[in-house]
């Protein structure tokens, strides 16, 4: 440890908070030429993804090698753990704000529009569910907890025993069950998604389920592909911290960038197991 260790790290000044507002910047200004058909729009949304990655791997490397150079002391790591703490609290609301919505429309909004009070403005609706909602024409098939669903809530709960195995063996200085363990729980990941992905192909073809079946569709794809969207998320970090261990990264008692992300992961599988519950079987 230098001799900063006595004191808090205060970073350099950085130009990556304007690289970074300006990504978003073109991420906005690229939408709202492509949603009102304007063909300059996707190419306008690309560059502001390609700005976006510039920024991380560039801000994100920065603390990588901060941290590596032993500038972080006690006071820094207790500040990231409140920061990651407070991050996944915000993502803990982002899914209440959905689990509250299926709450509403299961619970409340159906019975209501079936009730008798509403008789006359929606004849012969019941309070049903899964229900697209009333004067609802196509008909379609909801998604069966059964297969896919089920296998990958096994994969999730398999994916966090090894990512906590992997933890094991960083503690205890063996390198190779952390890489053997990081690696499976990258594979589970990705064997998730990929599952998920043919699901939404079969609910489309199969079972005439789609983004636009009414109140039904409309929660199942915002849930299951938001946690989806967490999912791609949680295995880019599993595999940023990969390449950081075969980079000889991390020791047995600092290695908090590792417990950030198992913290992610752990949230991710907790969400899904929710999700499962709710969406699928009830």
């Amino acid at each position: 440890m230098n001799q900063q260790a006595s004191r808090y790290f205060v970073p350099d000044p950085s130009h990556f908070p304007l690289v970074g507002s300006s990504a978003l910047l073109l991420l906005a200004s690229g939408a709202v030429l492509w949603m009102n058909k304007f063909a300059p729009g996707p190419y306008v949304v690309l560059a502001g993804f390609a700005v976006l990655l510039f920024m991380l791997f560039g801000w994100f490397g920065r603390v990588i090698d901060e941290s590596e150079g032993g500038k972080y002391n006690k006071q820094v790591d207790v500040s990231f753990r409140w920061g990651m703490s407070w991050f996944i609290f915000s993502e803990v609301m982002f899914f209440a704000a959905f689990f509250g919505a299926l709450f509403y429309v299961r619970v409340l909004s159906v019975p209501d529009l079936a009730s008798a009070e509403q008789e006359l403005l929606w004849p012969g609706f019941t309070a049903n569910w899964p229900s697209a909602g009333p004067k609802f024409a196509e008909q379609f098939t909801p998604m069966k907890a059964a297969g896919i669903p089920l296998i990958n809530t096994l994969l999730l709960l398999s994916s966090g025993a090894t990512l906590t195995w992997a933890h094991w063996g960083l503690v205890a200085g063996k390198r190779g069950q952390l890489k053997f363990g990081l690696m499976l729980t990258i594979a589970l990941g990705l064997l998730f998604l990929s599952l998920q992905v043919y699901e939404y192909v079969h609910a489309y073809q199969a079972l005439n389920l789609k983004l636009t079946t009414g109140v039904y569709g409309s929660t199942f794809f915002m849930l299951t592909g938001f946690h989806g969207l967490h999912v791609t998320i949680g295995a880019t970090m599993l595999l940023v911290i990969l390449f950081r261990v075969l980079a000889g990264h991390f020791k047995p008692d600092r290695h908090f960038a590792f417990e950030a992300v198992a913290w992610y992961w752990h949230f991710v599988d907790v969400v899904w197991l929710f999700l499962f519950v709710v969406v699928y079987w009830l």
